[in-house]
């Protein structure tokens, strides 16, 4: 099922189906307003091409290395999906997983704050994962031209989690054939090392020198094909971001930081977020498929900015550790602010 979202300038539209963002409609510096999600036009689609497309991803995004990781001295093997390595919660994610939705307040056109907020129970040892789990996704469109995804999880025996959302954004529009034109700032001064099978080594090294300085807005077209990254493919890179201050009088609870800004075609999109990394991807992957428009969709047609923790942090006890225990909460939220 689908949900619309308006606040009078943004356009949003949700499915239930693996929670994902299906449109997002946003005027450029001219007032011209194109849909900049890569997308399909029908139900089918959604569900047997691109799964993760514009989805919640989860127990755990990114690679887990081998499939396998300790917790409380007990081992486990998850189901291996992406050469040797666990990927994106494994072989059925919460991609692919029908959401319930809880609340959500009215599609009143011109109305600020628009809200859909979507849960999923996942079971003890669904995809290997110990524990039930139950989360809960809010989208909401602010009054400040934004697209706010917040995230809550509990659990009732320990477990780990790494939640994003993996939209696959074009500002030109998700039309258009490339992001090479793309302007891309990544506020960070770190980032992971990956080893031949794309996962974290364990360093964190500066990005002083080396092709994963973004600091500065950085043509994405200038780099793409560095082989830094994967030649003919393009960038899949992880970069470790400041961590943002406590909320005066309110320990453990974070705000959101600006940690990326991409520019094109009279667009402007701020990234902020609460989690301690950012993966982008440059669609290195995608299949050709005809996407919603009518458009043959190609490897580069769009760029990922996926907030979450550090990859297999569970496998590196230097990263942000992604356990979660029964009596806790999870919360994090990534805000995609247009300006």
């Amino acid at each position: 099922m689908l949900y619309t979202l308006s606040n009078g300038r943004l356009q949003a539209q949700i499915s239930t189906y693996g929670a994902k963002l299906t449109r997002l409609l946003v005027p450029n510096d001219q007032g011209e307003v194109k849909d900049i999600v890569l997308g399909f036009a029908s139900e089918d689609e959604w569900r047997t091409k691109e799964t993760y497309f514009n989805a919640i991803i989860g127990r755990c995004a990114n690679r887990i290395k081998n499939g396998r990781f300790v917790l409380d001295g007990k081992s486990y093997q998850l189901p291996v999906n992406n050469g040797t390595n666990s990927l994106h919660g494994g072989l059925h994610g919460f991609n692919e997983k029908e959401w319930e939705v809880v609340d959500q307040t009215p599609s009143l056109e011109g109305r600020a704050g628009e809200r859909l907020c979507l849960h999923y129970r996942s079971a003890d040892g669904e995809e290997g994962y110990p524990g039930n789990l139950d989360i809960w996704v809010t989208y909401e469109l602010t009054d400040d031209n934004a697209l706010s995804i917040s995230y809550e999880a509990k659990t009732d025996a320990p477990t780990i989690v790494n939640f994003t959302n993996h939209a696959y954004f074009n500002l030109n529009g998700e039309d258009s054939p490339s992001v090479r034109n793309h302007l891309l700032q990544v506020l960070a001064d770190a980032y992971t090392p990956f080893d031949d099978t794309a996962c974290p080594t364990g360093e964190v090294l500066p990005v002083e020198g080396t092709p994963m300085d973004f600091r500065q807005p950085t043509l994405i077209g200038d780099r793409i094909d560095l082989p830094f990254f994967a030649p003919g493919r393009g960038i899949d890179n992880n970069w470790i971001l400041q961590s943002p201050p406590s909320l005066e009088g309110r320990a453990g609870e974070r705000f959101p930081q600006l940690a990326a800004v991409l520019q094109a075609s009279g667009r402007t999109m701020q990234v902020l977020t609460t989690c301690p990394a950012l993966q982008v991807y440059t669609g290195n992957y995608v299949e050709e498929n005809i996407g919603k428009s009518a458009t043959l969709y190609r490897p580069q047609n769009a760029v990922c900015l996926e907030t979450q923790n550090v990859p297999d942090a569970i496998n590196h006890p230097n990263f942000p550790s992604p356990v979660l225990r029964p009596g806790e909460e999870f919360r994090q939220q990534t805000i995609y602010r247009f300006i």
